[in-house]
């Protein structure tokens, strides 16, 4: 009698850890940035404009930031140290947002949170494989993504109840995110410990000259990339298009609600697609959603329509988040796949940072029609651009 399949390993208890991190700091952050758009619009007397160049500036941050984390945690030959402090910024900057009377402390918090995202991310990904062996990493990255979006929706969801149960004050609800966010440091304090790393692991230089091997596939991919987040403004802009609309304060974080919910729903079917049909497929269809959702969000009459649009803006993260980053690893050298998610991250960072000032003037100057417009237009070159690369290339891809 054949003997039963073994039962696979179960992960380590760090990674639950630094899952459940993951989930407490999304939670506390969404609980802010779900009413942050409103706060600075309607408490703090903010303009369209401003609130795309914080929203930019701050994304822009956390993306220069990221490409050096990683590097940094190499030379260290440690991983938590970097993990702890930049999720212990992020929560330090949690009570600065309910103590904030005017934009510049709200500034500082949101460019701090970010800078404590870019610092922590590489390095606690790079932990998630010291801790598994390669036949679970799979599994490990799946756990963390999976805890990490229900913070993601529970923040939003948070926010909303105690806006309800509490009058809409906005500083309370900012006070109470403060102790998921403390919570998250003393999860990822006690209960991850690091495997021990000899003193002859590597621990390589930045090569900026590397830069100059990738080939010209590649930094086709990274055009067609660059314009397509040019289009992607901030969620923030979501928020504001649904309260604008008539939506009371309360509810108005529900829209991050239903675009995550259908990001976290379709992302793992939507990169196990583009291993069976290549990464064009899934890439041009999430670009065309894209130019969907802009143009519903353009015409959008009433909250509800809003909500439809930001559950079309979760499809198309969907579609594109996880699928670009395959096309990425699969147009680089595998020596140089750390640069080339450096490279990739600085340029979408970046672009967030024109692009959420460009919306938000235009939504201050001409309206929100013309900054929905503006966004479909380049989601419209930025799929006319793929397209053009795919054909330049001759091939699948």
């Amino acid at each position: 009698m054949p003997a039963p399949p073994a039962l696979p390993a179960r992960l380590p208890g760090a990674i639950w850890a630094l899952g459940f991190t993951s989930l407490l700091m999304d939670l506390a952050s969404e609980m802010i940035h779900g009413l942050l758009p409103i706060f600075l619009v309607t408490v703090l007397g903010v303009g369209g404009l401003a609130l795309g160049l914080i929203e930019g500036t701050a994304e822009a941050t956390a993306s220069l930031v990221k490409l050096f984390s990683g590097a940094w945690s190499d030379k260290l030959g440690r991983r938590k140290p970097l993990a702890l402090l930049g999720y212990g910024l992020a929560a330090a900057t949690k009570p600065v947002f309910a103590l904030a009377s005017g934009v510049g402390l709200v500034v500082l918090a949101r460019l701090v949170d970010r800078i404590g995202k870019g610092i922590r991310g590489a390095p606690r990904d790079a932990l998630v494989a010291d801790l598994v062996p390669p036949d679970r990493r799979g599994a490990a990255y799946g756990l963390r993504q999976s805890l990490d979006t229900i913070g993601a929706v529970l923040g939003p969801l948070a926010a909303m109840a105690l806006m309800v149960a509490f009058a809409d004050d906005v500083r309370l609800v900012f006070w109470l995110a403060t102790i998921p966010a403390a919570l998250a440091v003393v999860v990822l304090w006690l209960w991850v410990h690091e495997p021990p790393r000899g003193d002859a692991a590597p621990r390589p230089p930045i090569d900026w000259m590397a830069a100059r091997r990738f080939d010209a596939a590649f930094w086709g991919a990274m055009a067609a990339i660059l314009v397509l987040h040019l289009a992607r403004f901030s969620e923030a802009f979501l928020l504001l298009r649904a309260q604008e609309l008539g939506l009371d304060l309360a509810y108005v974080p529900l829209g991050l609600v239903a675009m995550n919910l259908v990001y976290a729903a379709l992302a793992y079917p939507a990169g196990l697609w583009s291993d069976r049909v290549g990464r064009f497929t899934p890439a041009a269809l999430g670009m065309a959603v894209m130019v969907a959702a802009d143009l519903w969000l353009m015409v959008a009459e009433s909250p509800a329509e809003v909500f439809a649009g930001a559950a079309l803006w979760g499809l198309h993260m969907a579609l594109t988040q996880g699928v670009l980053s395959a096309l990425v690893a699969d147009r680089a050298p595998a020596e140089l796949r750390g640069t080339a998610f450096g490279i990739y991250h600085l340029c979408t960072g970046l672009a967030l940072l024109p692009a959420s000032a460009v919306a938000g003037l235009l939504w201050q100057v001409f309206g929100a029609p013309v900054a929905f417009a503006s966004g479909a237009v380049l989601a419209s070159a930025a799929l006319i651009g793929l397209g053009l690369w795919r054909w330049r290339l001759g091939g699948p891809i």
